[in-house]
C-alpha cells in the first residue's frame, strides 16, 4: 500500500465545485489502494481578505491576533475538504496544525517549528481515514496558534511527505506541468514528463515556479517524489524527482528574466575587500542581485558587473556609489533595456557544446550577447530587452525543445524507486525539523573546492554577435569541457571571454584558440594553468542577498583576492590564487557552518 501526499492550492478549493473535484481525486486514490494525506491551503483570496479586513480594523494588527485570524482561512478550507470526501463515501479527518502536530516557537507570523507528532495522523491513516491536513501553521507551548511565514503549504506537503516517507507528493496548481519554457511566448513549448531537483531549482523563473524553491530542496534532501499535476483536468503533470540513469537531454528548459538592469563599476582596486565591501552595501539594502560578474583584472584594476531588477536600480545604484566611497577608488555606471535568457539540463555535465550551440543560436537571428555566466548545469546571456522574445524563440528551436524526447514513463513511481530510510523515524522527523526550522536563514548546503582547472582569457574580441559561438565551437569541436564561462560588459565595441577548463586539457585547448584567433587582429589569447575555484552551493542565494556579503566578508578577511567571480540560482563561484586554495576553502566552510 503506497501513501500519497496531495496538496491543493488556495485556487483549487476556491469553491464548492473545485472543493468537490479535490475531494474525489483523493477518494479516486485511496481506492486504488493508497494511503492519502492532503495538504490544504486557504480558499482563493481569502488570506488577502481577511489581511484587508484586519488592516480596516488596526493600523498595525497585533501579529498574534493576526496569527489568530490567518489561521482560520486553513481551518474552513480542511472543514469543508473533509465534508467533501465523506459526502463520496469515504472517511476523512481535518486537522489543523495543532492537531497534526506541529509544535512552534512562539515568534508570530514567522514560527519556527520545534517538533512534528505524525502519530495522529499516522493512526488515522491506519484506520483507513483520508488525513486533511491545514497547510503552514502550528501552536506554541501556551496553545497560541501560529503561521510559519512564506514558503506556502508546498513546503509542509514536502516536509510531511519526508518524515511519513510517502511514496510520491502530488501538487495539484492551474497549470498543466512544468514547461520546456513560457507557453503564452513561445506556442511549441512542450510540457516535460521529468525533470531533476537540481534543473528545477535553477529553472525558478520558468512558471513551475509556480513551486516554492525551499520544497524543492526538501524534496531532493529526502528523495521526496514531486509531481506537479494540473487541478482541473486528468493530465499526469511533470515529475520533479533524482536524474534518470542513462542518457539525459543536453537542454531541459529556457528561462527568460523579461526585465533586467545593469549596475557597472570600473576602475576598481585590485585587492581584498573589495567585494564584501560591495555585497555589504547591498545586503544593507536587501536588494536581491542576480548575475555577478568580475572576469580577471588588468594592471590591479579589477571591474564588477552584476544585475538587479529593474525597479530595484535606483537603490542598487545608491549602494554602489557608498561602496565606491568606502573603498576610495571607483566609478558606477549603468545601463537598462536589457533581459536574460538561459539554458539549464543536466546533460551539460557531459556534453561540449552546449555552450557553442546557444551561442550559434543567438548570432543567427542576430541577437547580441552583452554578458554570460554560468554554473555546472546553466548558461545565462544578458541580450538587448528589445530582442528578448527572438532571443528566447531561437535558443528553444536550437536545441529543438519542441520535438518530443523518448523518455521513459513519467508516472510508475515503483519503478522508479526511493532508497528507503536507514535511520530510525524519530531520526528522521527530527532533522526535518531541523532543516524546517532554519529554512528562513541562509541556505548554503556544500562548499566546494576544485584545483584541477585551468583558466584562459580571449581578450579584444569584436563585441558582436557570433563572436562567442565560433570561440566556443572550436573548443566543443576539440573535446574539451567548459565549466566557468564569464564576459563582461563590453568596451569600446570589445568585449573579453575567460573560462576555464580541466587541466589536463589547456595544451589541446590553447592550440585549438590560437588557430582560430589568428584570424582576428588585436585578439589576444592568455592563460593561468593552476587555479583555484571555490563554489558556494545552496538554495536561495539570489534572495538570501547575505549570502555573497558573507562569502566575500570572509575571503576578505582570511586576506583572499577573488580573480573572478560568477553566479547562478543555486551557485555562487569564485577563482583565486592557488595559494589561497585551502585558507580559502577553509574560511568558507566556518562561516557556512559546513563540516570539514
Amino acid at each position: 500500500m503506497a501513501l500519497i501526499v496531495q496538496k491543493f492550492g488556495g485556487s483549487s478549493v476556491a469553491d464548492a465545485q473545485r472543493i468537490m473535484s479535490a475531494a474525489k481525486r483523493a477518494v479516486d486514490a485511496k481506492r486504488a489502494g493508497n494511503q492519502v494525506v492532503m495538504v490544504i491551503s486557504a480558499r482563493g483570496d481569502k488570506t488577502d481578505e481577511l489581511i484587508d479586513l484586519a488592516r480596516q480594523v488596526s493600523e498595525v494588527p497585533p501579529p498574534r491576533e493576526m496569527d489568530m485570524l490567518l489561521a482560520t482561512g486553513e481551518q474552513e478550507s480542511v472543514a469543508l475538504v473533509a465534508m467533501a470526501v465523506q459526502a463520496l463515501g469515504e472517511p476523512a479527518i481535518s486537522l489543523t496544525g495543532y492537531q497534526i502536530g506541529i509544535l512552534t516557537d512562539s515568534t508570530y507570523t514567522k514560527a519556527r517549528i520545534r517538533e512534528i507528532k505524525t502519530d495522529r495522523m499516522r493512526k488515522a491513516l491506519a484506520e483507513g481515514k483520508i488525513v486533511v491536513a491545514a497547510g503552514f501553521q502550528g501552536i506554541d507551548d501556551d496553545f497560541n496558534i501560529t503561521t510559519l511565514g512564506r514558503g506556502g503549504s508546498d513546503t509542509t506537503a514536502t516536509a510531511l511527505a519526508a518524515v511519513l516517507e510517502a511514496d510520491v507528493c502530488e501538487i495539484y496548481t492551474d497549470v498543466e506541468g512544468i514547461f520546456t519554457t513560457d507557453p503564452r511566448m513561445i506556442k511549441d513549448a512542450r510540457k516535460l514528463p521529468r525533470i531533476s531537483y537540481d534543473e528545477m531549482l535553477e529553472l525558478t523563473s520558468l512558471g513551475g515556479g509556480k513551486m516554492h524553491s525551499r520544497s524543492i530542496e526538501f524534496a531532493k534532501k529526502y528523495r521526496v517524489l514531486l509531481q506537479v499535476r494540473p487541478a482541473y483536468t486528468d493530465g499526469e503533470g511533470t515529475l520533479i524527482a533524482p536524474p534518470q540513469e542513462g542518457t539525459v537531454p543536453m537542454v531541459t528548459g529556457v528561462a527568460l528574466v523579461k526585465s533586467e538592469a545593469i549596475v557597472n563599476l570600473r576602475q576598481l582596486p585590485d585587492r581584498p575587500g573589495v567585494l564584501a565591501t560591495l555585497f555589504t552595501k547591498m545586503a544593507e539594502r536587501r536588494i536581491p542581485i542576480d548575475m555577478v560578474i568580475q572576469d580577471i583584472a588588468e594592471e590591479g584594476i579589477a571591474e564588477v558587473t552584476f544585475t538587479v531588477p529593474q525597479d530595484d536600480l535606483a537603490e542598487a545604484l545608491t549602494a554602489a556609489e557608498q561602496a565606491v566611497r568606502a573603498l576610495g577608488f571607483g566609478e558606477v555606471h549603468h545601463g537598462t533595456n536589457v533581459a536574460k535568457v538561459s539554458v539549464v539540463g543536466a546533460g551539460m555535465r557531459t556534453h561540449t557544446g552546449v555552450a557553442a550551440q546557444m551561442f550559434k543560436s543567438l548570432s543567427d537571428s542576430g541577437v547580441n550577447i552583452q554578458m554570460i555566466t554560468t554554473s555546472e548545469i546553466k548558461i545565462s546571456v544578458l541580450v538587448n530587452r528589445d530582442q528578448r522574445e527572438q532571443a528566447l524563440k531561437s535558443v528553444h528551436e536550437g536545441f529543438q525543445l519542441d520535438q518530443e524526447i523518448s523518455t521513459p514513463p513519467a508516472i510508475g513511481f515503483a519503478q522508479i524507486g526511493k532508497p528507503k530510510s536507514h535511520v530510525s523515524r524519530d531520526e528522521l522527523e527530527r532533522d526535518v525539523v531541523s532543516r524546517l526550522a532554519s529554512m528562513e536563514d541562509i541556505v548554503v548546503s556544500e562548499v566546494q573546492l576544485d584545483t584541477n582547472q585551468s583558466r584562459i582569457t580571449v581578450r579584444n574580441i569584436a563585441d558582436q554577435p557570433g563572436v562567442a559561438a565560433e570561440i566556443f565551437a572550436a573548443v566543443a569541436e576539440g573535446g574539451v569541457m567548459v565549466d566557468l564561462i564569464v564576459q563582461n560588459i563590453g568596451h569600446g565595441h570589445q568585449a573579453d571571454i575567460s573560462f576555464t577548463v580541466p587541466r589536463t586539457d589547456l595544451e589541446r585547448c590553447l592550440l585549438l584558440l590560437r588557430e582560430l584567433v589568428e584570424r582576428w587582429p588585436g585578439t589576444n589569447v592568455s592563460f593561468e594553468k593552476e587555479i583555484a575555484m571555490l563554489s558556494v552551493m545552496g538554495i536561495g542565494l539570489r534572495s538570501h542577498t547575505g549570502v555573497g556579503e558573507k562569502m566575500f566578508r570572509a575571503l576578505a578577511s582570511a586576506a583572499v583576492n577573488i580573480q573572478m567571480v560568477n553566479t547562478s540560482e543555486i551557485r555562487i563561484s569564485a577563482v583565486v590564487a592557488p595559494k589561497d586554495a585551502t585558507k580559502a576553502h577553509t574560511a568558507l566552510l566556518n562561516v557556512f557552518g559546513r563540516e570539514h
